[in-house]
Formats: C-alpha cells, structure tokens, sequence
C-alpha cells in the first residue's frame, strides 16, 4: 500500500462521480456549469493517472481498467472542449461513454483489488467502489450546483432539491454497503484468514477505523439540514452547509481508501 494507490483511487472515484452527476443536472444550470464540472472532473482523473502506482506485472484486470479509465478521459475531454461550441448532437452520446467506461473501470478496480478475497468481499468491494463514486460526485456536485446559484440567480430550486435528494439515496446506499462489510468482516473471520478485523478496530491502529465511521455519520445529519433549507428556498444555507458535507465525506473516503488497502475490509 502507499499514499500514491489511495489517492489515484480516490481522485479517479470522485471524477467519475462529477461527471455522473452531470447527467442528473438540468440544462437550464447553464453551459459553464457544465463546463466547469466537466474540466474539474478530466483535470481530477488525469492527476489520479498521474499518480497511479507503478504496477511492474500488470494483471488482465488491471490492463482493461486502465484502458477503460484512459476511454473515459478522453471522452470527457472531447465533451468538456465541445460544451457550448459545437457538435451539441453528440455531446450526451460522449458524456455517457464517459460514465459507462468510468464505471466499468471501476468496477474493475475492485475486483483486482479483491482478487485474493473469500465469500462476499469482492462483491462488497465493488458495491463499496460504486457506492462511493455516487457518494462523491453526488456531494461535490450539489456543493457546485448550490454556489451556483449565486451565478444564476433565477435558477429554479427544485435542482437543488433533486440533487440533494441523489446526495441522500447515495449517503444511505453508502452507509448499507459499509455496514454490511463491517458485519461479514468479523462474523466470517477465522484462524488462518488474516488479521481479526475485529480485534484490528479496538487496537490503537484502530483510530482509523473510527474516524471512518465518525465522517460517515456527520455528512447524514449535514444532508438532512441541506434538505431543510433547501425546502425553505435558502440556497446560501444550503451550500454553506454542503460545503462541510463535501469536505467530511472527502476524508471519510480517503480513510475509507486507506482501510481498504491496509485491511481488505471494503469500508
């Protein structure tokens, strides 16, 4: 494991995520919010290229996933440089092979990384990839969609709700898949399988652990607060408090990462 591994995996999740969520968004946020997201998303998978490990005997599933990320990029780049300016016709058809390669990508992200693993986990491994990829872009984008309210001010706020309502679905989806890894982590586990994740998350290495679960909660409590003052049509509120959301469920992912490469438990 190194820091390197855990950062192409995160800002390759939250790029796919951002350009996810782009097709949720209405077209009435406005070309350069599109723009800006569609940038943000292709500039977060090439820094995640950028520091992809090294793998000296790349397996087949490391082959097809990276090739799939580089179809994903190159897409998005193509959508990003047309946004606005020409070939409108083609435009979804590039946005969606962007999401399709990105999560087939991911998918086999998963599946290489819990190649080794017994029973449910790599199954739970690829619910926890896709799950957080939703949970990314889902945050990042009401946080971008919320600001941007200050730049069109008629936008209607029933945007803010809808993707508020997707960060919602995917901070619960995301909290199953994490639960049900912890259970059949400890349950499962016998002499010879490894570590005891059990006795891994009441020792002092166990920090972690806990800091996972402590910014996997607080961003449930953030979002029903958004849902709130997104109700009352308090825009600013809600992207001020999006803005903590975002930045709770970047480390919580991060660590999440971290877990995962250190203990195989896909949290």
């Amino acid at each position: 494991m190194s820091l390197s591994s855990i950062l192409f995996l995160f800002l390759t999740h939250l790029g796919v995520g951002i350009a996810l969520v782009l097709a949720w968004v209405g077209r009435e946020a406005g070309v350069k919010f599109f723009r800006f997201n569609a940038g943000t998303a292709a500039l977060l998978i090439a820094i995640g290229f950028a520091l992809r490990p090294d793998v000296p005997e790349p397996s087949t599933l490391h082959r097809a996933s990276t090739a799939l990320l580089l179809v994903a990029e190159g897409a998005l780049a193509i959508y990003w440089a047309t946004i606005g300016r020409m070939l409108a016709g083609i435009r979804p058809a590039l946005l969606w092979t962007t999401i399709i390669c990105g999560l087939a990508a991911v998918t086999l992200q998963a599946l290489e990384i819990s190649a080794n693993a017994q029973g449910l986990m790599p199954l739970l491994t690829v619910a926890s990839f896709l799950t957080s990829v939703l949970l990314l872009g889902g945050a990042c984008g009401a946080m971008v969609l919320g600001h941007w309210y200050l730049v069109v001010p008629s936008l209607d706020v029933a945007h803010l709700q809808s993707i508020v309502k997707l960060h919602i679905v995917s901070l619960l989806l995301r909290g199953v898949v994490v639960l049900a890894a912890i259970v059949i982590a400890i349950v499962t586990w016998q002499p010879g399988m490894g570590p005891n994740f059990q006795r891994y998350i009441f020792s002092v290495a166990g920090i972690f652990f806990w800091q996972r679960v402590l910014f996997g909660l607080v961003p449930g409590i953030l979002a029903y607060l958004t849902w709130e003052t997104a109700k009352i049509q308090s825009t600013q509120s809600a992207t001020g408090i999006l803005y903590v959301d975002f930045f709770t469920i970047v480390v919580g992912e991060v660590l999440a990462k971290y877990l995962l490469l250190s203990t195989n438990v896909p949290l």
